[in-house]
């Protein structure tokens, strides 16, 4: 039970802080796409940063954590979809103005709109499983 405690004030710490950053307002969104303001844009790269650095650490140590158990990453293979889905996953993003992360934050900021992301994307997640199931290809 402790460890899904720290998890849901890990996730509560994180979505304060996509609140606090800016990161989950519709306007700082739209100005980061049209290249007027990129300090959110600024802001990902140093979360990238911090977890290509992470990765490095973590593979420098053998893949185990400060604990000692063994950690592994499973590298997913690329398929033709993935470009498919980023653009799709893009277009989602600009319109809404909200990615996963960043809906939960607007959520519980109270933003209604909030409701009509989190079912696109239970709508997206719902439709991709059932083709999925009937195109064993999309698997890649």
């Amino acid at each position: 039970m402790g460890n899904k405690l720290g998890l849901l004030v890990w996730g509560a710490v994180f979505g304060f802080t996509l609140s606090r950053t800016g990161a989950s307002e519709y306007d700082l969104i739209h100005r980061m796409f049209t290249g007027e303001d990129l300090s959110l844009a600024f802001l990902m790269v140093t979360a990238i940063v911090v977890g290509a650095i992470g990765m490095r650490v973590l593979r420098s140590r053998g893949n185990r954590t400060v604990h000692g158990d063994l950690v592994f990453v499973k590298q997913k293979p690329l398929s033709p979809l993935n470009a498919f889905g980023g653009a799709l996953f893009g277009v989602g993003w600009g319109l809404s103005g909200a990615c996963p992360g960043t809906v939960l934050a607007q959520l519980g900021e109270g933003k209604l709109l909030a409701v009509c992301t989190v079912l696109g994307l239970l709508a997206g997640t719902y439709l991709y499983a059932a083709l999925v199931e009937r195109w064993k290809w999309l698997k890649a």
